[in-house]
């Protein structure tokens, strides 16, 4: 009998049959197995939210991230006086984004101690001269108030918490100076500069830098979070911007910001149309 003939034998023989259907068996139980394991390994299609953590403390955040079987870790710590002392300020990733069991949650904390810097002299110099100056130390300019003095637009006094503070003192960083203003002989007004589409931190940039105040500030419903805040356009102002009226220096500004687009004033398109029509006459 030849080689090929005894080989076609053994490929149908019981023995084989048997032994190739064990291994197919193991096989497919192998796979099983393997796609199981890595099933369970990777936490496939089990995901949950990321929770919104702002403004939480660090034992709080950690709770939280407990609960959801996540973990938090603090990356940075910053000064702020807007957020409360030893508080959230930034997370990564986002409020709401789906992520696996036991991801790692980034955090920027508002720092428990604030941290210190010395008060320069602003006296003497222009409004935008300690505006820049203030700014480049760290602080901010708080309220401008104006009286009659000679010196037009030129600081007579900085004022920290109602007082009169001398350069060289140390104050925490971040905090706003109030400015006191010279006028001139006469009551100066001023046009209200035109705020519409901008963030807020570039309307009160423009704002301070018409010699007016900070008014009151509302967002609508469209703003939820502090990351909003940061999005949010000006779509209203008080007093609005007029070539024509002018206001006297120090009077407050008061804005409404939004992230919701179809509250800006809409472009008036009535002369486009008209031009089309008649350039359509025109051709006809």
């Amino acid at each position: 009998m030849s080689r090929r003939m005894k080989f076609f034998e053994f490929l149908i023989s019981k023995i084989f049959i048997k032994n190739l259907g064990i291994a197919v068996v193991l096989s497919i139980v192998l796979i099983f197995i393997s796609l199981l394991w890595l099933k369970i390994f990777t936490q496939h299609g089990r995901t949950r939210p990321i929770p919104d953590l702002y403004g939480l403390t660090l034992t709080e955040a950690e709770g939280i991230a407990s609960d959801k079987k996540l973990q938090v870790e603090i990356v940075d710590s910053i000064y702020s006086i807007n957020a409360e002392r030893g508080t959230i300020v930034e997370q990564n990733p986002r409020v709401g984004k789906m992520v696996k069991k036991n991801r790692r949650i980034f955090l920027i904390i508002n720092a428990i101690n604030s941290e210190t810097v010395i008060m320069p002299d602003v006296v003497g110099i222009t409004h935008r001269q300690a505006k820049a100056t203030l700014e480049m130390t760290g602080l901010e300019v708080g309220r401008l108030s104006y009286v009659h003095d000679i010196a037009v637009n030129s600081v007579l006094k900085q004022m920290y918490k109602g007082k009169e503070i001398e350069s060289g003192d140390t104050i925490p960083k971040g905090v706003s100076i109030d400015l006191v203003l010279g006028t001139g002989l006469s009551n100066r007004k001023t046009m209200a500069p035109e705020l519409i589409g901008m963030s807020f931190e570039k309307a009160r940039s423009r704002i301070l830098n018409a010699s007016l105040n900070m008014g009151a500030v509302l967002y609508d419903e469209t703003v939820l979070t502090e990351e909003d805040s940061l999005e949010a356009f000006v779509w209203k102002q008080n007093p609005e911007y007029n070539e024509e009226r002018k206001v006297r220096l120090g009077s407050p500004v008061y804005l409404w910001l939004s992230l919701d687009s179809l509250k800006l004033p809409q472009p008036d398109t009535t002369n486009l149309i008209s031009l089309i029509q008649d350039e359509n006459i025109q051709v006809l």
